[in-house]
């Protein structure tokens, strides 16, 4: 599957088909909704809610060297990178070196399970600030046609283990 990599707009209606992917790979497998009312919203309408939500919500495709494809707002300002950036940025460089080895464990129990609901690791900023993601879920992202293309991430917690720059 190819993933448009533009920013999330209006004119793009806020990459609300990818959007969808994400929020109905996450519901069939999680079983539950990752946005309070989707049910009641039009498409357009849930992407832009996804996009400006308060939790990071980060994607990447299904490639040998998978490359992020979607980076809410509130993940651009965790991550310390813009949308051009990050859709760009191999989803390995997200953990240190010493972490990858832990990152390939998971995204390998995410391809076997479809989904976790307890991902708990060090990321890294683009400043190398690091930081605990608390509480993740992870989950296979997975189109009709093609069967598994990606995975993605959501959480809401995380702690801080560098002190803030002086």
């Amino acid at each position: 599957m190819i993933f448009d990599r533009t920013e999330p707009g209006a004119a793009n209606g806020f990459q609300h088909e990818q959007v969808a992917l994400l929020l109905s790979s996450h519901r069939q497998l999680v079983g539950r909704t990752l946005l309070p009312a989707a049910e009641e919203a039009s498409p357009i309408e849930l992407a832009r809610q996804l996009y400006h939500a308060p939790s990071i919500v980060l994607a990447h495709d299904g490639a040998a060297d998978p490359v992020f494809f979607y980076a809410n707002l509130a993940a651009q300002q965790l991550f310390e990178m813009p949308w051009a950036s990050i859709v760009r940025l191999p989803s390995r460089y997200s953990a240190e070196p010493l972490a990858r080895t832990e990152r390939d464990a998971l995204l390998e129990r995410v391809a076997r399970q479809g989904f976790i609901d307890d991902y708990a690791g060090v990321r890294v900023a683009s400043s190398g600030r690091r930081f605990r993601v608390i509480a993740a879920t992870v989950w296979n992202l997975v189109a009709k046609a093609e069967g598994v293309v990606g995975q993605a991430a959501a959480f809401a917690n995380w702690q801080a283990l560098d002190p803030p720059p002086s």
